[in-house]
């Protein structure tokens, strides 16, 4: 058995540890919104939080994550009052929302890590999460209104 805390729950698995993550999370646990895009870590589409950082979730093996946070969309606290969840609506980001699970883990992550990031910084940290939808520029602005919202708090 493998523990692990997935949203603030403590979770034990049966799982062999060089199970992806992402199948934990989806097929053991039923938490849906890491999703499978490229499974090569490529995409981003699966990321999640283990320990606070952005992570690929289908490329991090769940023997490696025991005794590890995790937290998922789902887990966010006051998810429909977080800022970048407010940005995301209020900049309609989303087209087809395959990838914005993972494009909001990833930004959320970057504004942990800094807090008035500038463009260049944020087609850094982001190039990584991919968006079929070409979404790039209403993502960039969301980030930044994210960030004007979290130094208002």
């Amino acid at each position: 058995m493998i523990e692990l805390t997935v949203n603030g729950t403590k979770h034990q698995v049966d799982v062999v540890p060089e199970m992806p993550l992402l199948w934990v999370l989806r097929d053991e646990l039923g938490i849906t919104s890491p999703k499978y895009g490229c499974g090569v870590a490529q995409c981003g589409a699966c990321t999640v939080q283990i320990d606070g950082m952005a992570v690929r979730s289908c490329q991090a093996h769940i023997g490696e994550i025991a005794g590890k946070s995790v937290v998922t969309l789902e887990g966010l606290e006051k998810r429909d009052q977080h800022p970048v969840l407010q940005a995301w609506i209020e900049h309609q980001v989303p087209q087809c929302g395959y990838c914005q699970t993972g494009q909001i883990m990833q930004a959320i992550s970057l504004l942990n890590l800094i807090t008035k990031p500038t463009d260049e910084d944020i087609n850094e940290v982001m190039s990584g999460n991919l968006c079929r939808c070409g979404t790039y520029p209403r993502i960039r602005a969301a980030i930044h209104a994210a960030a004007k919202k979290m130094a208002e708090k």
